[in-house]
């Protein structure tokens, strides 16, 4: 072989491996990832009403709002679910609730909950594959400690916070992990108390200087401001005329979570590393009742609330910051939902997405190019069922469907479903064939109960019979 056929062949092979090392790699600048650093930020029950980007008047949320000022904010993000465990579970997995394993809400009696299966596929492992050093920082709640579904063991290098979603519901718990180490903590008596809020902070602080020399993913999952309604100080609120004490700490829990989304962007920018960092900003379901939904209007202009599949019950914010590639003060009503960021987060990173999911990337939408569509976005939740369809919007409980246009009745008050038969029967087909079975509803718990356990109270469950979708 004469040296100009070696070179060409030399050439060839070399083209060949890096299109097989690039395999499963989505690329958004000339074929070259990205690679920021990823920080997604997710608040626990707040509702599409709470931001002052989003028309809220009394809470006060400046951070918040300079980035969608600086970045781009979502009019039409879904979250996963309706309530906290499978809504994470989707989030995780890229899987929405006709597909992954955890659909709902369900008390163990250890501390913790039904584990995701050891198998799964998370962003956390996706990341962990194309060289980021990940952490989830804040509420877990799709395993106890030790299960298959601990964070230790779905893709994420540190961990700390609260394992069981049903613990997160006090901010002054007696105890938090860290990894596999249970981090006791000052509140069981004496003056000085740990506000779980600041302790998960000042750790994500800590793994942004850690890991500030190379790439990484920082899922926060912040508990507030699900109940109960505690805070340290009342701030700006303290002496609000004729606003009750529920009203003041709900108000001075969100602008506290806010101003602490404030430190976090200043720490980035003291480290130089703001024009490589993108920060997302959202929240697990819609607004809870009670103080939140009604005190502030919490689902704005939508009908329901958590635990509902109206729009109140499941649409987000969804706000995005990264300077130099975000346009600033962009808005885009893509319909997308937490099945999306996996894949978003493959491509930003360069990562193959090994198994199935049902995301598209947001990367187009995030950097303001022609972005694909979904034919459709689906959630379950218990018996009830929901279809988003360009304009429409589905919502099927106890065998009747109801059909909404979303465009002129974003309040979900007229159902059309009786003027649009052909597209009522599309829908009905979509819900057959979204739907798998799970295991995750027979799945039990097997183990040893603990010392001054006992199993939880529930309710006793009545049998019905399913109805067709009239």
């Amino acid at each position: 072989m004469n040296r100009r056929d070696f070179l060409k062949n030399a050439s060839a092979l070399a083209a060949g491996l890096s299109l097989l090392g690039d395999a499963g790699r989505a690329s958004t600048a000339g074929g070259k990832a990205l690679r920021p650093n990823i920080i997604y930020i997710m608040a626990d029950d707040l509702g599409y009403g709470h931001l002052g980007c989003y028309g809220q008047k009394e809470i006060k949320t400046p951070n918040i709002d300079r980035m969608a000022a600086e970045g781009i904010r979502l009019t039409d993000h879904y979250a996963g679910s309706a309530v906290c465990a499978p809504s994470r579970s989707v989030l995780l997995t890229g899987l929405h609730t006709g597909h992954c394993y955890v659909r709902g809400n369900r008390p163990l009696p250890v501390e913790g909950n039904v584990p995701i299966p050891a198998d799964s596929q998370t962003f956390g492992k996706v990341m962990q594959s194309a060289g980021y050093t990940t952490a989830c920082i804040g509420k877990w709640g799709l395993g106890y400690p030790g299960s298959t579904g601990d964070p230790t063991k779905q893709g994420f290098d540190h961990w700390f916070g609260y394992n069981c979603q049903r613990q997160a519901h006090s901010y002054y718990p007696t105890h938090l992990w860290r990894n596999d180490k249970k981090v006791m903590l000052r509140n069981r008596g004496g003056a000085k108390k740990d506000y779980s809020h600041d302790l998960l902070t000042a750790e994500a602080l800590k793994f942004i200087r850690d890991n500030s020399k190379k790439p990484f993913l920082l899922y926060l999952p912040y508990t507030i401001p699900h109940s109960a309604f505690q805070v340290p100080e009342l701030g700006i609120y303290a002496d609000k005329s004729g606003w009750s004490k529920t009203k003041k700490s709900i108000a001075a829990m969100i602008t506290r979570m806010d101003r602490d989304i404030g430190t976090i962007a200043k720490l980035i920018k003291d480290l130089g590393l703001d024009a490589n960092t993108l920060v997302i900003f959202t929240s697990d379901n819609g607004s809870a009742g009670g103080g939140l939904h009604s005190l502030f209007k919490g689902s704005g202009p939508l009908r329901g609330k958590k635990g509902s599949l109206y729009e109140g019950g499941i649409r987000a914010p969804f706000v995005a910051r990264w300077p130099g590639k975000i346009a600033r003060g962009a808005v885009s009503a893509h319909r997308s939902a937490f099945w999306d960021m996996l894949p978003t987060f493959a491509e930003l990173g360069g990562a193959k997405v090994a198994k199935e999911t049902d995301g598209i990337s947001l990367v187009p939408t995030l950097l303001g190019k022609k972005q694909t569509e979904h034919e459709y976005l689906y959630w379950e939740f218990g018996k009830a069922q929901a279809v988003r369809m360009g304009k429409w919007k589905a919502y099927v409980a106890k065998g009747k469907l109801s059909l909404y246009d979303l465009d002129k009745d974003i309040g979900e008050t007229a159902d059309l479903s009786a003027d649009q038969p052909e597209l009522v029967k599309k829908i009905k087909a979509i819900i057959a064939k979204s739907h798998r079975d799970t295991p995750w509803s027979n799945w039990k718990y097997t183990g040893p109960i603990p010392e001054g356990g006992g199993r939880p109270k529930t309710r006793k469950k009545r049998t019905r019979r399913k109805k067709p979708i009239q």
